[in-house]
């Protein structure tokens, strides 16, 4: 089991220092600003939507490994996925971030799986998922800015 969480520790190194889709997407369809008062993270979600298929998504802002690397990891998730399928993967990734439904199995998360371990640090759950409840409010058409207060 140390070897899986080591595994999982690069992959959230890594999308930390190498975020992917990290940069302001002209022609956005959606915008919508994050923000964890708790601990300073900010970012800016950009969503290219087309019909119920986000065709692009791509992020801009700060903050701690956690929520830089979710935010990335999700980014590249969520690219030709439908509204419903999307809404089911947040889910799924909620439920394993708080310790709420340990039944997702890896190869149905795939690299989400890394964030299993936020489960044990419970102030680390809002790192985790600003991107994701950002993401929801940009997909519902919310311009309204999201915290996780």
């Amino acid at each position: 089991m140390s070897d899986l969480r080591e595994l999982y520790q690069q992959v959230i190194l890594d999308h930390n220092k190498n975020p992917r889709n990290f940069h302001e997407m002209a022609g956005a369809t959606s915008k919508v600003d994050g923000y964890n008062p708790l601990c300073g993270d900010h970012y800016t979600i950009f969503l290219q939507v087309d019909g119920d298929t986000v065709k692009d998504v791509s992020f801009t802002g700060s903050g701690c490994a956690i929520s830089k690397a979710s935010a990335s990891v999700m980014s590249a998730t969520v690219k030709g996925k439908s509204r419903d399928e999307i809404a089911k993967l947040f889910d799924t990734f909620h439920s394993l971030v708080t310790g709420e439904g340990g039944s997702a199995n890896a190869a149905e998360l795939g690299r989400l799986a890394a964030f299993s371990g936020v489960s044990e640090f419970p102030a680390r759950v809002k790192c985790a998922t600003l991107a994701w409840h950002t993401l929801n409010a940009a997909l519902k058409g919310d311009s309204q800015s999201v915290t996780t207060e």
